[in-house]
């Protein structure tokens, strides 16, 4: 019987290195294959992949892992933010336009996943996406779910909140500006 990752994290923090190799070699095939898949490079996948497991050594031993039973996706998110870290610094992210036209933060959710990993990443974006949304204003917060989530016009959203267009595309301009606040603040990224 094999032991669980909950098992064999506590074992590595609590000295057992042999146990963080098991853990490694259980998910390693699985981690690389993920990174190779969004690079194309294997030089540039290798190194991504040990800086992957450089930096989970890294916030294990500095108690950042909430133990949930979802440690590959957490490893995998970790890799996903190197990847999006190394396209940022060669200039190949696409950034935010300042015209609201233009940032849809949910575009990202709308593609396929073609890998367990993929649909994992694409399952904690949509949590941390939810969060965000949940600390906006309640205002901002109405006009975004009824524009994004049930598709309604500006004009629709004015009727059923008692509001002009105007004040509707306000509330949802503020909205855009405070999400993109949050996700610059924490860091998050939202691509895939």
């Amino acid at each position: 019987m094999s032991l669980s990752d909950t098992t064999l994290i506590t074992q590595f923090l609590s000295g057992n290195s042999n146990s963080f190799s098991i853990l490694l070699d259980r998910y390693q095939k699985r981690v690389y294959g993920f990174i190779f898949s969004k690079l194309n490079d294997s030089n540039l996948a290798d190194d991504i992949f040990q800086d992957t497991f450089i930096k989970v050594v890294k916030n294990l031993r500095m108690g950042k892992y909430k133990d949930e039973g979802r440690f590959l996706s957490w490893v995998i998110r970790i890799a996903h933010n190197l990847i999006m870290d190394h396209y940022r610094k060669i200039n190949r992210l696409p950034k935010y336009e300042s015209k609201i036209e233009n940032f849809d933060v949910l575009d990202c959710l709308v593609e396929k996943s073609s890998s367990v990993e993929e649909s994992l990443i694409k399952t904690q974006i949509h949590a941390d996406l939810s969060l965000l949304i949940e600390e906006l204003p309640d205002s901002q917060k109405e006009v975004l779910r009824m524009r994004l989530f049930q598709d309604m016009s500006f004009k629709e959203i004015g009727d059923h909140t008692g509001v002009s267009i105007n004040t509707a595309l306000g509330r949802m301009r503020y909205a855009v500006i405070n999400l993109r606040k949050m996700i610059e603040e924490r860091n998050l990224i939202f691509t895939q």
